[in-house]
Parts: C-alpha cells; structure tokens; sequence
C-alpha cells in the first residue's frame, strides 16, 4: 500500500480504484485499459503485486487470478487499433480509463491513474507519478491489462503468421520491422505510427 492509499484508508476510503493501460507503445494490436478495487490492500495474497513490467510472464499470469480473486470489482477494456487512429493515442487512453472507470459493477470512492489525469470524471481522482511502480491498485491494474493484452497478441500470432506477434506482442523490434517490410502493414497495425505509415 503507498502512502497515498494509506492516506486514503485512514481518511475512511476504502473503494480506491486503481487504473491503468497497457499497449501505448506497440504499432499493432489494441490498447488495453484495466481498472479494479481491492477488497484488501493488506491482503498477504498482493504481496508480490508489482509494475507488471518488474515482473517475469510466469509470475504475471500467476497474478492475474489472485488480483481478480482479490478484487471487490475489476474491468478490462479494449481500444481498437482502428480507434486508436481515429483518435488518437493520447485521447484513446484517457477514453478508456472513463470506460473502465464506467465498466465497474461497484463504484470507487476515489480514483488513482498511473501519470494521466481523466477529465470529466464525477469521482475524486489523483493521477499518480509513476503510479504503477508505487501505489498497489495501479500495479494491480496494470498486471490485469498486461496480461489480458499479451494474451491478445498470442491469438493474433496465429491468425496473422508472419509477425511473430506472441514473441514481440506489437512493439518495434528489428524481427516486426522485417515482417512489415516482407509482409506489410496487416488489419491490426495502427495506420497512424509513423513507421506503418512509412510503408506506403
């Protein structure tokens, strides 16, 4: 627990939702927007709740069902390439911080985001500098969108072959860059990144 969420709770707050993405980076596939209330932030079961990018992809998918187990309310939700480029990245990630906020069965007292403030919410929230390296709803909910959009990418290895998308899951690596260049730009290469756009 952060000394923010610790604020929290000693405030008498106890529904804190933490939100958080994964996929800004990846010139292909969708971006994904996780935002969940712990029962428990105390809880021994969180302990090794972490940054999702501090973590091995064993110990991720070990955590993801003890975060959905340890979880009041959780949402998970998808941003299509096709809106990213409709959008904007930017837009499309604070959109679906809103919709993930919105998705949640139980509505949080406050909200906290990893960096980003949302607009136009009607709930207290903080954006939280590097939110998902200190406060544990973020890292939590950052687990929950690194693993649901790892597990994304995985399927499209298969329906795309040539990518490798299971290995790179949509980021810019030397192997992704020989692919477009053999293969092209296929339906979830965001049209907009600057090196899908080179292509043409």
């Amino acid at each position: 627990m952060s000394v923010i969420e610790a604020s929290l709770r000693a405030s008498g707050i106890s529904r804190i939702a933490g939100v958080d993405e994964a996929g800004r980076g990846p010139c292909a596939g969708p971006l994904i927007i996780a935002a969940v209330i712990l029962k428990d932030l105390n809880s021994p079961n969180l302990s090794r709740v972490r940054d999702s990018k501090a973590l091995r992809e064993k110990v991720r998918e070990e955590l993801y069902g003890v975060i959905i187990n340890e979880s009041l309310s959780y949402s998970i939700v998808e941003i299509s390439p096709l809106e990213i480029d409709a959008l904007g990245l930017h837009k499309s990630n604070l959109e679906g911080m809103r919709r993930a906020i919105n998705s949640l069965e139980i509505a949080p007292e406050y909200v906290l985001t990893d960096g980003y403030p949302i607009e136009g919410l009607s709930i207290p929230a903080l954006a939280v500098w590097k939110g998902d390296q200190v406060a544990l709803t973020i890292s939590a909910a950052s687990i929950l969108a690194k693993v649901y959009r790892d597990r994304i990418m995985i399927e499209m290895d298969s329906k795309y072959p040539g990518y490798h998308f299971a290995k790179h899951k949509g980021y810019i690596t030397s192997a992704h860059t020989g692919a477009l260049k053999k293969l092209g730009a296929c339906d979830i290469h965001r049209r907009s990144f600057s090196n899908i756009v080179s292509l043409n």
